[in-house]
């Protein structure tokens, strides 16, 4: 699934969405059951955040029982949402021991 909002309306930004990043990411997200993955994602320039969310099944997607929302905060729903079949997925050749803890938000 991908997801973003379009921040012009919002009283926040891609740096003010950080702060709730490092209190959202591990603590609220990590333990979520049938989620494989989700990078949250943003585009300063273009006042844009969103998230790309890899689910086990669809099944799993459905019966999450999610943490609260960015969109509580930015205080208006998503400007867009699709859900997408994963046809391959490659994890390629790097050092870092997990793909977990990445990021600005984290740095």
């Amino acid at each position: 699934m991908i997801a973003w909002w379009d921040l012009t309306e919002s009283e926040h930004t891609a740096e003010t969405l950080r702060d709730f990043l490092r209190e959202e990411a591990e603590q609220h997200w990590s333990d979520i059951p049938g989620l494989l993955l989700k990078v949250w994602v943003s585009d300063p320039e273009k006042s844009r955040w969103g998230a790309v969310m890899i689910w086990e099944s669809e099944e799993a997607a459905k019966k999450a029982d999610l943490p609260r929302s960015a969109g509580e905060l930015i205080g208006y729903p998503l400007e867009f949402r699709e859900w997408f079949d994963v046809e391959a997925t490659v994890e390629g050749a790097h050092t870092l021991p997990s793909l977990a803890g990445l990021g600005l938000a984290l740095d």
